[in-house]
C-alpha cells in the first residue's frame, strides 16, 4: 500500500531577481496514515516551502510528490483544486472570516465543496462540540479568545474529511496555558480519531509533542526521529 504522502528527491528553486534561491535540495519523506509528524527548523530552513508542497499549493522544480500514490505533477488545474480542498490546513493567525460565527466559518468551507446546507449545519456543530466549543459556536470571532479561535478553525481544517492536516505553528499566536490545550486537542485528534497530522513549527518543545520529528536545514532533512529513535 503506497505511503499517503511521498516526496522523492523534491527540489524547490526560487528566483530572487537574478539570483537563484535553492528551497529545498532533494527532500526524501514518506508520511503513512495515522502519523502525527512534525517538521522542525529555523527560518529559511525549507520548512514552510514544504509545507506549500504538501499541500499542492506549489509545485516542485524537480522531483516529485504523490498523494495517495498519484503525482501532483500529473493533475489538471481542477483535480489540483479537488485535491486542496481534501487537504486541512491550520494557520498561525487563524485566517477566520470576522463577520461569520464560528459555526459560519466552519461551514464555509463546506459550501464550496457542495455539501447541502442540512449537513453542512450539522457536521459543523458537531465538529465545533468536538473541539470543545459548543456553547460558543454563534459567537463571532472577536468574541473568541485566541484558543477559541485556533479551535474553531481545526474545527474548520476537519470539515471536509481531509486525508490529512497541515498545521502552521499551531500555537504560535497564542500564550503557554492556550499552547498546551491546543497541544492536547491536536493529539486526541491523532490519537483518538486517527487524523492524520503535519505539523510545522520552529518551535522544538512543540515538535516533541508529535510522535516522529523531522529536523530541516538549507532545503534538506538532517534527521528522521519517531518516538527518540532514529529511522
Amino acid at each position: 500500500m503506497a505511503p499517503l504522502v511521498e516526496a522523492i528527491e523534491l527540489k524547490k528553486t526560487y528566483m530572487l531577481g537574478k539570483v537563484p534561491v535553492e528551497a529545498l535540495r532533494g527532500v526524501n519523506l514518506k508520511v503513512e496514515s495515522g502519523e502525527f509528524l512534525a517538521i522542525l527548523g529555523p527560518s529559511g530552513s525549507g520548512k514552510s516551502t514544504m509545507l506549500n508542497m504538501l499541500g499542492a499549493l506549489d509545485k516542485p522544480t524537480s522531483g516529485k510528490l504523490l498523494i495517495d500514490g498519484i503525482d501532483i505533477a500529473t493533475l489538471n488545474d481542477n483535480q489540483l483544486s479537488d485535491l486542496r480542498r481534501r487537504v486541512g490546513f491550520v494557520f498561525q493567525f487563524f485566517n477566520l472570516i470576522p463577520r461569520f460565527t464560528a459555526r459560519e466559518n466552519v461551514e464555509l468551507v463546506m459550501s464550496i465543496a457542495d455539501v447541502g446546507k442540512a449537513e453542512r449545519r450539522k457536521r459543523a456543530e458537531e465538529l465545533l462540540e468536538a473541539v470543545g466549543l459548543k456553547d460558543r459556536m454563534n459567537h463571532k470571532p472577536t468574541e473568541l479568545s485566541g484558543g477559541q479561535q485556533q479551535r474553531v478553525a481545526i474545527a474548520r481544517a476537519l470539515a471536509n474529511n481531509p486525508k490529512f492536516l497541515l498545521m502552521d505553528e499551531p500555537t504560535g499566536n497564542v500564550d503557554s496555558k492556550t499552547a498546551r490545550e491546543i497541544m492536547n486537542l491536536i493529539k486526541r485528534l491523532n490519537e483518538e480519531r486517527g487524523v492524520t497530522i503535519i505539523m510545522v513549527t520552529h518551535d522544538q518543545h512543540l515538535a516533541r509533542e508529535a510522535k516522529r520529528v523531522v529536523q530541516m536545514f538549507d532545503g534538506v532533512i538532517t534527521s528522521d526521529v519517531v518516538n527518540g529513535e532514529p529511522t
